[in-house]
């Protein structure tokens, strides 16, 4: 059983394809009114679960609740998502496009009609609703296919990759439309590749690799499971001058700024550091999600 305060539970959860598990033995509860992150590599498991969680395919193990229900309906009313691999029907009006998606989801056609004006009006497309699909440009489509996601006001709302493709002007805007939903009470899950969006948006983060469960919590959590084992130098030497210096892990050069992984004391590597060069700036940090994710996923990358 779910409890009232759980928009997603998954327990146990495993999704096999021939002889690889996609999702294995997932568990995972998902806040109502949250913006719940979803990171991973390409191929970790996100897009699955996602799928198994909107009915599209089935776990071969396992249960998952959505919104307290236990259905097969691949297309609830209280549910939308918004796929990764987008597509709208190219010779329909934007107007027409919106009116069709939401009758699908039963919204009564004078609260559509309301709906579709608002959403028009809030992504900076209101000029665009008498036009077709395909006269649009590939931002404004995104956007068009965001308002076909939330016109039906979902209470839980998927996304996968929502800001793939989008200058930063538009992606600011779908950031506050998201923002904007959260505070009415709608669950926002979203898949994304996008670290600093992930550390801006979401209450919580989780993380799969290889089909299981690496991370989840909040930012401060994740965090704290990694320590302040990072620093940020800016020195007259550069990166070349912490190169073999001891206690130092990895060196990431950032420009005018170098990040060190430290396996010592901050302070005795500190004072080493002064020994050999002019140092300008010296701050102990705890690691970003970029740096969290490369951590974990950079094995997979190089084998």
């Amino acid at each position: 059983m779910t409890n009232s305060g759980e928009a997603i539970a998954i327990n146990g959860v495993t999704k096999w394809f021939g002889d690889y598990a996609a999702v294995n033995d997932l568990t995972l509860s998902v806040p109502r009114g949250s913006v719940y992150g979803f990171i991973g590599p390409n191929g970790s498991g996100k897009t699955t679960t996602l799928r198994m969680t909107m009915n599209i395919i089935f776990p071969d193990a396992g249960e998952i609740v959505v919104l307290g229900e236990r259905t097969t309906k691949a297309a609830r009313d209280r549910v939308s998502y918004l796929p990764e691999e987008r597509g709208l029907y190219k010779k329909m009006s934007v107007r027409d496009l919106l009116r069709y998606y939401g009758r699908l989801k039963s919204v009564p056609r004078a609260q559509l009609e309301h709906a579709i004006d608002h959403w028009l009006e809030r992504m900076q497309i209101a000029d665009r609703a008498q036009l077709k699909i395909e006269s649009l440009s590939k931002g404004q489509a995104q956007k068009v296919q965001f308002i076909a996601a939330v016109v039906s006001e979902p209470e839980l709302l998927i996304l996968d990759e929502p800001f793939s493709g989008l200058d930063p002007v538009n992606a600011e805007v779908l950031k506050d439309a998201v923002l904007a939903l959260r505070d009415r009470g709608t669950t926002i899950v979203f898949s994304t590749h996008d670290m600093s969006t992930a550390e801006r948006l979401c209450d919580r983060i989780f993380m799969i690799f290889r089909g299981k469960k690496v991370l989840d919590g909040t930012l401060a959590e994740i965090q704290e499971q990694y320590g302040a084992d990072t620093i940020r130098v800016r020195t007259d030497g550069g990166p070349a001058i912490l190169e073999g210096m001891p206690g130092v892990d990895r060196v990431v050069d950032q420009g005018n700024l170098q990040e060190v992984r430290c396996s010592g004391d901050p302070q005795l590597f500190l004072k080493a550091l002064v020994a050999r060069t002019t140092v300008h700036q010296f701050e102990v940090t705890r690691p970003n999600l970029h740096d969290i994710f490369v951590r974990i996923a950079q094995p997979e990358a190089s084998s």
